[in-house]
């Protein structure tokens, strides 16, 4: 799939796009797919603590290790660095995640390569930054899978993977901050969520306009990943249609 071929490239990721949005709506509304739900539940906590890691790195901190349990929730464990910066990394960053995978898979004509990288990323990621247990399955497991899917499996089958994989991730992380919203009290094992904890280093500003802040964020990454990448392309093809009908 050449860069010759992106008109066409383009009304097929267009397609792609909206067939990955069908399966992840059946998926959500069908319980008897919860056990199919259940993996890219494990993979979303996966890059959520991987974001608070990461930004711990990039700000000069240490990343002890991060884990991933058995019921979705995760944890990382991180010294130094800017709390202020690596608090709202998990959930923007996987809202950012999701935002450019959508927006790479839908706009670069080159998805098998796009699933290698990805995959190598996260093989990577899951080693350097010492995730354990189910983190390390998830982050492994997931990465090899993508690489195989980039070595052998086809444009087509590689382009609504990946989709699927960044509405999910996207999606999820505006969910998960919805119901952080609602549960901005809560926390795991005695440990404040990010919201809370964040709202004690800015002069208590409560917890759950925070939440909302970065739902908000995270609406706004996903919604311009699908503008630039899908809609404007859309838009510019029905103005043309318009134009030439005006025309004839």
């Amino acid at each position: 799939m050449m860069t010759a071929d992106r008109p066409q490239f383009r009304r097929s990721a267009l397609l792609f796009a909206l067939v990955a949005a069908g399966i992840v709506f059946v998926l959500w509304n069908i319980p008897q797919l919860e056990f199919v739900l259940y993996p890219f539940r494990l993979f979303v906590t996966f890059v959520h603590e991987a974001g608070h890691s990461v930004m711990a790195v990039l700000t000069g901190g240490r990343v002890i290790g991060f884990e991933v349990f058995s019921n979705g929730t995760g944890i990382a464990t991180t010294a130094g660095g800017n709390r202020l910066l690596i608090l709202p990394a998990g959930y923007l960053g996987a809202a950012l995640f999701g935002a450019a995978l959508f927006y790479l898979t839908n706009t670069v004509p080159y998805p098998r390569k796009i699933s290698l990288a990805l995959g190598t990323l996260l093989i990577l990621v899951s080693l350097y930054l010492r995730a354990t247990n189910i983190a390390l399955v998830v982050g492994v497991v997931s990465g090899l899978a993508l690489v195989f899917l980039g070595l052998r499996g086809g444009a087509a089958v590689n382009i609504l993977v990946l989709n699927v994989l960044a509405l999910m991730t996207g999606l999820n992380a505006v969910l998960d901050l919805l119901f952080l919203a609602r549960n901005s009290d809560a926390g795991l094992n005695g440990i404040a969520n990010d919201a809370a904890a964040f709202s004690a280093l800015t002069l208590g500003i409560p917890a759950v306009v925070w939440a909302l802040v970065w739902a908000a964020l995270a609406v706004l990454m996903l919604a311009a990943a699908a503008w630039f990448s899908i809609g404007r392309h859309v838009r510019d093809e029905v103005n043309g249609l318009l134009e030439a009908d005006r025309r004839s």
